[in-house]
């Protein structure tokens, strides 16, 4: 008798928890962690004026593999939309005991990441922009690592962000070489540069 109850107590889970509610759980979240880190994304950059908007930035000496302006916000809209599904799949990941260092490794991630912005184009400070990248990589690195374990989709979402940090560092880095006044170009960068919201 209490086995037959085990049985149907198993089915019964085995229901509640089909592949198809699993999908709409994880959709669930996906709709808030998404929208959430594109925001996070979009007001930083709002922090500063970027690109050829930046009277500083446009008159930086720039390495010849340099995108065009629109590639920048393509480039981490699609990223951030990664950072969103692979932290909704790390939530939804309940039985897992990495779930919560894996989710504080992302916070900290994207609080590095959203001070990038306004450090380089707001504050005209190049080097510590560049060692902002090279935090931002290696925290992503670890992320991608945990979040690889519990789930291997959630660390392949990581990837392109992996090698776009790469990139970045290396634009960072040579116009930090091309430019060794970068920081002096604008004297009073942090007040007439940073927009206050």
């Amino acid at each position: 008798m209490f086995a037959g109850f085990a049985r149907k107590r198993d089915s019964g889970l085995r229901e509640i928890a089909s592949k198809q509610q699993l999908r709409l759980a994880f959709l669930r979240w996906a709709v808030v962690t998404v929208p959430f880190v594109l925001l996070l994304g979009f007001t930083s950059a709002r922090l500063a004026p970027s690109g050829s908007t930046n009277a500083w930035y446009a008159t930086l000496a720039k390495p010849p593999v340099t995108p065009p302006d629109w590639a920048f916000p393509t480039a981490w809209t699609a990223i951030y939309v990664m950072l969103g599904l692979a932290l909704a799949m790390i939530i939804h990941a309940r039985g897992s005991r990495m779930r919560g260092p894996a989710i504080t490794v992302f916070a900290l991630q994207l609080v590095v990441n959203l001070t990038w912005s306004p450090v380089f184009f707001g504050m005209h400070q190049v080097t510590v922009a560049l060692g902002i990248v090279v935090a931002m990589f290696v925290l992503t690195l670890a992320m991608t690592v945990i979040f690889w374990g519990i789930r291997v989709m959630a660390g392949l979402l990581l990837v392109p962000y992996l090698v776009w940090l790469v990139f970045a560092g290396y634009l960072n880095y040579q116009i930090m070489t091309l430019n060794p006044d970068a920081e002096t170009l604008a004297p009073s960068a942090t007040a007439t540069q940073i927009i206050k919201l």
